[in-house]
This record gives C-alpha cells, structure tokens and sequence, in this order.
C-alpha cells in the first residue's frame, strides 16, 4: 500500500493537521467488506477521539464530506472511502486525497 506524500497547506485557517496525498485503496477482509485509504504518519493528527476517532473534512478524487478517521489494530490512520465517493475504485486503485483535522 503505497502513498506518495504531497505536502499542502490547508487553505482555511481553522486547519490543524491534515493535508494532501495520493493513497492506494485496500479493502477490509471482514464483514462489510469496508475500502479504506491509509494516511501517511505525517498527516495523521497526534491524538484521536473516542474510540480511536477523529472527525474529519475528507475529499477524495473532488468528492468532499465529513467524516471521521481512526487508528487501526496495526496502528495506521484509515480513511474509510464508501462506494457513494468512490466510485469503480476499488482495492488496488489511486486516489488523490485532502484531509483537514478542524477538531483539534
């Protein structure tokens, strides 16, 4: 799962973390069959919400909404990317991703 790392300033000012990325969608084995986008270390926030949370302004390829983030088992940040904002992307496909963390 590799991302290419862009770094980006977010344009609004209430934005604490976050920024602008390429990630390789995966998809979960487990019930629901879920795709998610990691987001590299760098664009992670340094804490997270209850149960592991943090919400959220996420676009992906143009598609923007509010949504949350959360550390996986493994300890990476995921960004869960439904059908409705994805798409025919699917496991194994590219996406250009914008996170802003306005919560922080």
């Amino acid at each position: 799962m590799a991302s290419t790392r862009q770094s980006s300033t977010p344009s609004d000012n209430t934005a604490r973390f976050g920024g602008a990325f390429t990630a390789t969608l995966f998809r979960y084995d487990g019930p629901g069959g879920w795709f998610f986008a990691p987001v590299p270390e760098e664009f992670a926030p340094p804490v997270t919400h209850g149960w592991g949370r943090t919400p959220v302004v996420a676009t992906v390829d143009d598609q923007t909404w509010q949504t949350s983030v959360w550390r996986g088992k493994d300890g990476r940040t995921l960004l869960a990317v439904p059908k409705t904002i994805r798409g025919q992307k699917g496991d194994g496909d590219t996406v250009s991703v914008k996170i802003a963390f306005t919560a922080l």
